[in-house]
């Protein structure tokens, strides 16, 4: 209960304080920071006021987090002569991590805690742009075609020859007579109609409208707190999935807290999606349906549903719309693969000594197959690879280098056209894939081993 008493006497060490310079203990209690699950819904500073706070620190986030970049990482470019993805674009060659003061040679041979206490394992988890802000991020390949999704506040981060085709191959399991659909053509809103009549039935050409139309998101949107410099429909599905496949566009995950401990994600490819069980890189969720409304209810708003209801949340009729949607997704197929037989695995006759070793070593040595399994090299479930055992949890740039947790095992087929890899893109090339996995499961593989195994993911 208040009385005259307890009025009185922080307006009188206010006064003493004003007087004399001296706190009374407990006036002035240092107020600690509350970390909350939920947002800011009701903001009270202007779209003009967001923004110069924004642009006040773009510039040297941006620095710090290339300099990050570049001390992890040679991002020079650097492209393979005679492999392209299936849509025509060179595949990038590595690895491209940077040790230091040691060889691969010499860090394969020490023990996980050995590599946690000189600090010198080379891919630790990957932080976000500005990872205390967050949110949807385009490549330029992609703003560059749909200025909409610029945002005023962040530039993409990683350089075009380490992404996807910006309008990859479509392959579709009722028609593979057709080859590529797209014929390099970026499908959207505009020209899906025309590319897809007469080849999808009527609920798959509503399903890929559907995919194809922007709604609001939390960095798209009509409200003052939007990164984009004029107020935005939103955002489509295929704005990240990229002709059903993936640009490299990436974002926080939305069901984590606090901000520091969010997963930066990449874009995974759509394709495949009939012969999976599980889907989000740890969500687990049992049907694409479930996905598609998790996405739409609270994933496109980081995770918070009160950010939904006010920036306006497409609830999507689960009989018609969910469905039509997840009936398309279920039509996309990998890429061929000519060097596989029937049943996924590598053809005596078309295969190179080196590709038939990188298959022995698959199934062998490597244990890639444990959880990769042919044909579509994928066990459909969940696997901790634990590399928490390799790296000391601290914060870098924003981000705490926490666990990994639990991640989904994404399908490999087609994976030379889906950079950069792992969850949250910090392996750049199929070679640093191989070098991260040679790490953490100890593997011991020779520098000819690592290559014929690259040389056979190349096949898948």
């Amino acid at each position: 209960m208040f009385t005259k008493r307890n009025l009185c006497f922080p307006f009188l060490g206010i006064c003493i304080f004003l007087m004399t310079g001296v706190v009374i203990p407990g006036v002035f209690a240092r107020q600690e920071k509350v970390i909350s699950s939920y947002g800011p819904t009701n903001q009270d500073v202007t779209f003009d006021q967001i923004k110069t706070s924004r642009m006040a620190v773009k510039t040297e986030r941006a620095k710090e987090h290339m300099e990050l970049l570049n001390s992890r990482y040679d991002l020079s470019k650097k492209i393979s002569p005679d492999v392209t993805m299936s849509g025509g674009k060179p595949i990038p060659v590595g690895p491209t991590a940077k040790l230091r003061d040691l060889t691969w040679e010499q860090l394969n041979k020490l023990s996980p805690e050995q590599i946690k206490e000189k600090d010198v394992f080379p891919y630790k988890p990957l932080p976000f742009a500005d990872h205390s802000e967050g949110g949807m991020l385009f490549p330029e390949m992609i703003t560059k075609v749909l200025p909409r999704l610029v945002r005023f506040d962040l530039d993409f981060d990683l350089p075009e020859h380490f992404l996807p085709d910006p309008a990859p191959a479509v392959y579709l399991t009722t028609r593979p007579d057709l080859g590529d659909i797209a014929k390099g053509q970026l499908i959207t809103i505009e020209n899906y109609y025309e590319i897809f009549n007469g080849i999808l039935n009527p609920k798959q050409l509503e399903g890929l409208r559907l995919l194809l139309t922007q709604f609001p998101q939390q960095q798209f949107n009509a409200t003052e707190d939007r990164r984009s410099d004029k107020p935005s429909l939103g955002v489509t599905c295929f704005d990240c999935h990229a002709n059903g496949h993936s640009n490299g566009a990436n974002h926080l995950v939305g069901d984590i807290r606090p901000q520091e401990y969010r997963h930066r994600i990449e874009t995974p490819s759509l394709r495949g999606v009939n012969i999976q069980r599980l889907f989000g890189s740890q969500r687990a969720l049992k049907t694409v349906e479930d996905f598609t409304e998790f996405e739409q209810r609270a994933a496109y708003f980081d995770g918070d549903i009160c950010m939904a209801a006010k920036k306006g949340i497409n609830v999507l009729e689960r009989a018609s719309q969910v469905h039509c949607m997840a009936e398309f997704l279920a039509l996309l197929d990998f890429p061929p693969a000519p060097k596989l037989n029937i049943y996924g695995e590598l053809d005596q006759g078309k295969a190179t000594p080196s590709e038939l070793n990188g298959e022995k070593l698959f199934n062998g040595k490597a244990r890639c197959a444990a959880c990769h399994p042919a044909p579509y090299y994928s066990d459909n479930t969940m696997h901790d690879l634990k590399a928490e055992r390799f790296y000391k949890q601290e914060i870098v740039n924003g981000m705490m280098m926490a666990h990994d947790g639990s991640i989904k095992t994404f399908p490999l087929r087609g994976i030379k056209d889906s950079p950069p890899y792992l969850h949250d893109g910090r392996c750049f090339t199929l070679e640093d894939i191989v070098e991260y996995f040679n790490l953490i499961q100890q593997l011991q593989l020779s520098s000819g081993e690592k290559q014929d195994l690259v040389t056979f993911l190349r096949c898948l």
